[in-house]
């Protein structure tokens, strides 16, 4: 069984740097439920509560995940959100939030193992093409970020 949770485990790390405050960064990040509105990969985003969210994820492959997102740290202050993850996919997802050079630097951390029955058979042949639809998904949702970023901080200079 040991073996089984190793091949369906997954950790991942991207590291950002966007032209925008930590605040306004923050402030984008911390909304779970307007997610969809620039992360074309976060298909729909359903608030439960308060701390927790539904969302629903598909990039090139030809399946959707849906996993429950829980806030379990919001701190403004220190730059950290960190969510617990359940449903499809069962683990933590974080982002740490850094001032640096006018701008913001940002480092995304994700460890999960997979729940999803037919991923879970499918590991053996498919775990490069699973990393890849995360590498695409990140990248939507790097070039999603700048866009909402640069739109909110024109729509200050008006």
């Amino acid at each position: 069984m040991m073996a089984a949770v190793s091949l369906n485990r997954y950790r991942f790390r991207s590291v950002w740097h966007v032209d925008a405050s930590p605040a306004d960064v923050y402030e984008v990040l911390s909304d779970i439920a307007n997610y969809p509105l620039w992360w074309t990969e976060i298909r729909k985003a359903t608030k439960i509560d308060d701390e927790t969210g539904e969302l629903r994820c598909r990039s090139f492959l030809p399946f959707d995940l849906v996993v429950q997102v829980r806030h379990s740290i919001r701190n403004q202050q220190a730059g950290l959100l960190r969510a617990t993850l359940s449903g499809d996919l069962e683990g933590y997802a974080s982002w740490e939030i850094t001032g640096r050079d006018g701008g913001t630097d940002l480092m995304f951390d994700q460890e999960v193992v997979v729940n999803k029955a037919l991923l879970r058979r499918l590991v053996f042949i498919a775990k490069p093409f699973f990393r890849g639809n995360h590498d695409m998904m990140m990248r939507g949702g790097f070039k999603g970020l700048k866009q909402v970023l640069e739109a909110k901080a024109a729509s200050r200079e008006t």
